[in-house]
């Protein structure tokens, strides 16, 4: 495809209830914010380099598909063309892009203050529906944020560009009528809170170390506090301040069986996802599909870890589990206690952020469930 034919495509596939994000994909075109040689990362997983100079026309076809473009890894230590290492900076994924603006619920002339510029590209969808001079960016990284600036140079948009650390938001410009996220938190900061007018909207994804990620809207009430509820899965890089890394165990195991099924821990509900992540906030796991019908699933935490494998042949799920806690049963635990509130789905459950960190509560915020954080 050609450029045009790509940015009408585009803009045709990903749609949101506000018209003029729509709008925004021609005024500020994706092929100005993606570099040269990036590493395309569509839904299935499967990467590959894209090239321009190489192959211009792969490049143009993976810049206008609903996929991610990343565009830096190990925070620029790693060449992106391996393919290789932790993703640190993005063109984010252009469904989810406007999931997240449509939610903010934007006003003409709003102020907004984003979280990690990355590219520009969000940037500039902010400029051309509130006006460049109500938008204010901010970006951690010095070299990231450099070349924001040249892509939304070459957009025709200087909006304010901060390099700082975006957990602390930006005081100069405060409060702000809307605060955006383009990075994943486990912990919403206070800060943004803070810095957000009363009845002022914040969209950020909600990384919590157990599964997948959640679209939160929250609404500042004017108390100090925000409420507000989850807007479906995504999957955003984390703010940097937030990284956290797997810890190094030794030790023996303990071995155990258990009747529970692994899977349907991991795979009935997004809301057992959420209710795992509250009562359990410090608990990360992940799992795989093994040979004909097996299944692994790991979990670990700061001081202990649990491996959990079922196989069909067998009437038990073996278990290993190490360290002073017992994560098996602690996870295991949690889902059934969901389970036993009626398997409430994601859309019932809420968040509270206040001075004193967040509050994961189910059908209102009188009747709370969790944290965000440990």
């Amino acid at each position: 495809m050609n450029i045009g034919e790509g940015i009408d495509g585009l803009a045709d596939r990903v749609t949101g209830s506000d018209e003029r994000w729509r709008r925004a994909f021609h005024a500020v075109p994706r092929h100005l914010f993606v570099s040269d040689r990036a590493w395309c990362h569509p839904d299935d997983g499967t990467g590959y380099l894209i090239d321009r100079a190489a192959d211009p026309g792969t490049w143009t076809d993976a810049v206008y598909s609903d996929a991610a473009i990343i565009t830096q890894v190990d925070d620029g230590e790693t060449d992106v063309a391996l393919g290789e290492g932790e993703y640190t900076s993005s063109c984010s994924k252009p469904s989810v892009v406007v999931s997240g603006l449509d939610l903010l619920g934007a006003f003409d002339g709003d102020e907004v203050l984003e979280i990690g510029t990355g590219t520009g590209w969000t940037a500039g969808f902010l400029s051309d529906r509130l006006g460049e001079d109500n938008v204010t960016s901010v970006e951690i990284d010095r070299e990231v944020l450099s070349g924001a600036a040249e892509n939304l140079k070459r957009a025709g948009y200087s909006p304010r560009l901060v390099h700082g650390d975006g957990e602390e938001g930006c005081q100069e410009g405060a409060p702000y009528a809307l605060i955006h996220a383009t990075c994943g938190v486990s912990e919403v900061p206070y800060a943004w809170v803070e810095q957000t007018r009363p009845g002022g909207t914040i969209v950020v994804p909600w990384m919590p170390r157990w599964q997948g990620g959640h679209l939160v809207r929250l609404t500042a009430v004017g108390d100090g506090t925000a409420v507000g509820g989850f807007h479906g899965g995504v999957t955003f890089m984390m703010l940097r301040s937030q990284r956290w890394s797997l810890p190094e165990l030794d030790g023996e195991y303990r071995r155990s069986a258990a009747y529970l099924d692994p899977r349907r821990v991991v795979r009935t509900s997004y809301g057992a996802e959420v209710a795992v992540a509250a009562l359990l906030p410090d608990v990360a796991g992940t799992y795989d599909d093994q040979g004909v019908g097996e299944f692994h699933l790991s979990l670990w935490s700061d001081c202990s870890d649990a491996q959990v494998h079922y196989a069909p042949d067998y009437k038990r799920v073996a278990v290993l589990q190490r360290g002073p806690r017992d994560l098996w049963d602690e996870v295991s635990g949690a889902f059934l206690r969901w389970v036993a509130w009626g398997s409430p789905g994601r859309e019932r459950f809420g968040m509270t952020i206040g001075p004193g960190g967040g509050q994961i509560w189910l059908d209102s915020p009188g009747n709370p469930v969790g944290r965000t954080v440990a």
